[in-house]
């Protein structure tokens, strides 16, 4: 089954909005802020054929972009969205598209309109437009972002909304529920910016406010049984992270004993880390769970490599080679005592993992290759079934928190599948690891008796590259540096740096250089995503 049919089959159970993405930075935050509005959407690449697609929207957004409208190569709009019959809205970008397809004329703006700005609005007390605005006060200070603007809008259009600097900063059409802003609703600079995207969706696309975790549960179990069938196994990789284990457990709830979950030791796991899986999964969750050690034939191969893509390519294509072996004997297994062959491949990729796959020309340029969005063998003979695929993740921690998952799992903070392979910087060898490993547990493990994890989104410890003098008792060191990163993120997708109290910086540091041999120095890392990523690899 295609990620667009598995989309649809979710998109089906609940009233949808389609947000069709030009590229936009902000299209995710769309996404975010009608999904905090209780309605589901999907957002796909503008390029998408409406006769294509598998679900009926109830109405439709088209985002911002970082083109100009007249750039050759510039996205646009298939036509037939305006033939859908449901309401469209467009933002920035999207509002000069309608201008494009319905007949405004655009241009490019004498002064560029970047920042805040002062919209006063102009709503028709009798014209369906009000409905845009309600309960959003004028002025209400927006977030502009544009160098294009509207010259004039098309044939039936009439302003509701204007700033200083653009004349049509918002527009409706006279009888049709069409319509478009030029600022951006969805950034929390537009201070009413959430009211106005929820009676977009709720006040005039009429979508039932029903996208709940609680409501998403029974739907997606219903979905997995179908799909799986009465005899279908399946078998599925688990980390100890919350978004696998609370794919674990659905699957567990879905088909009993026909899910089989795979633990592999690649020797770059953290500390004690099988062991927990382990208590966690099997003696306390009854999952059926195999744990394959192949540490040492991931070591080896990471052996003399220092470039972080080959890192992750190496212990990408290790980990499917280790997967399937494992597959292959639970599967005979599986078949003697009469559970049917395995069929089908669970992972637990998330929206976001997805929206950064997404993009109206294709894959963007790679950052770094995900290990959950591509990434398998191509001859793979298992099919894939994704039960976390269409959520963000704190719809997950919350879906956890309804499958009566221990807390302290459900927000314990993300782990890259490539592990601590991409948190030592350089070479990895085992006394690397181990350096990187031991840090990292006394940094997590201070900043829990603070009380800040449940603050922070993502804290590890990065064994750095290089080396630098110290002195300890009497001697002069010359031994390695630990980075310690720790940030504040709603969605992975943009994130800021965590304020760490300095008193429990000085405790960390402490720790570390005592505890931890082979290091003399501990530093704090102060950027923010973006520029940088969250892991250093």
């Amino acid at each position: 089954m295609s990620p667009t049919e598995v989309a649809a089959q979710v998109a089906n159970m609940y009233d949808t909005v389609l947000i069709l993405d030009f590229g936009s930075q902000y299209s995710h935050l769309i996404t975010r802020r009608i999904r905090e509005a209780g309605v589901y959407c999907e957002l796909l690449p503008c390029t998408q054929k409406i006769s294509e697609l598998k679900f009926k929207p109830k109405g439709v957004i088209l985002s911002g972009s970082p083109y100009s409208i007249t750039d050759v190569g510039a996205p646009h709009v298939d036509p037939e969205v305006f033939n859908l019959g449901v309401p469209i809205l467009g933002i920035c970008y999207g509002l000069q598209e309608i201008a494009r397809n319905l007949g405004g004329e655009t241009s490019l703006a004498v002064k560029r309109e970047y920042g805040h700005a002062e919209l006063h609005l102009d709503p028709q007390a009798d014209h369906h437009s009000y409905k845009l605005f309600q309960d959003v006060p004028s002025p209400t200070n927006v977030w502009m972002s544009h160098g294009d603007h509207l010259e004039s809008p098309p044939k039936d259009f009439v302003i509701i909304g204007s700033t200083d600097t653009s004349a049509y900063a918002a527009v409706a059409h006279t009888s049709l529920p069409i319509y478009g802003i030029q600022f951006h609703p969805e950034v929390t600079h537009s201070v009413d910016g959430a009211i106005i995207l929820r009676n977009f969706v709720i006040g005039i696309c009429e979508c039932e406010a029903n996208w709940t975790m609680s409501s998403f549960i029974d739907k997606e179990l219903e979905r997995i049984r179908a799909l799986v069938g009465p005899t279908g196994s399946v078998i599925g990789a688990v980390s100890g992270g919350v978004d696998s284990t609370v794919a674990a457990v659905l699957m567990k709830r879905a088909i009993g004993d026909r899910f089989h979950a795979v633990l592999v030791d690649n020797g770059v796991m953290r500390l004690n880390e099988c062991e927990q899986v382990k208590k966690t999964l099997a003696d306390n969750l009854g999952i059926n769970l195999t744990v394959a050690d192949a540490s040492e034939l991931f070591l080896g191969r990471l052996k003399g490599v220092t470039d972080p893509e080959r890192k992750r390519k190496i212990i990408g294509n290790t980990f499917i080679e280790v997967f399937e072996a494992e597959s292959h004997k639970i599967d005979e297994i599986s078949r003697q005592s009469g559970l049917g062959p395995i069929e089908w491949l669970l992972q637990g990729t998330l929206y976001p993992d997805v929206i950064e796959s997404i993009s109206f020309k294709g894959p963007s340029a790679t950052i770094k290759s995900h290990h959950n969005v591509g990434g398998l063998l191509e001859d793979m003979r298992l099919k894939l079934i994704e039960p976390l695929r269409e959520l963000f993740k704190d719809e997950v921690r919350a879906l956890g928190s309804l499958l009566d998952i221990h807390e302290d799992l459900i927000w314990r903070h993300p782990f890259p599948g490539p592990g601590i392979a991409i948190r030592v910087l350089g070479e990895v060898t085992p006394s690397q690891v181990e350096i990187a490993r031991l840090a990292d547990h006394i940094y997590i493990d201070e900043i829990k008796k603070a009380g800040l994890y449940r603050q922070i989104s993502q804290a590890y410890a990065a064994l750095l590259p290089v080396r630098s003098v110290g002195v300890m008792g009497d001697q002069r060191t010359y031994e390695q540096v630990i980075a310690l990163r720790a940030v504040e993120s709603k969605d992975f997708m943009t994130a800021d740096w965590f304020p760490m109290p300095v008193e429990t910086l000085k405790r960390i540091s402490n720790r570390i250089i005592n505890e931890v041999k082979g290091v003399n120095r501990v530093l704090y890392d102060v950027s923010s995503k973006p520029p940088s990523t969250i892991e250093f690899e």
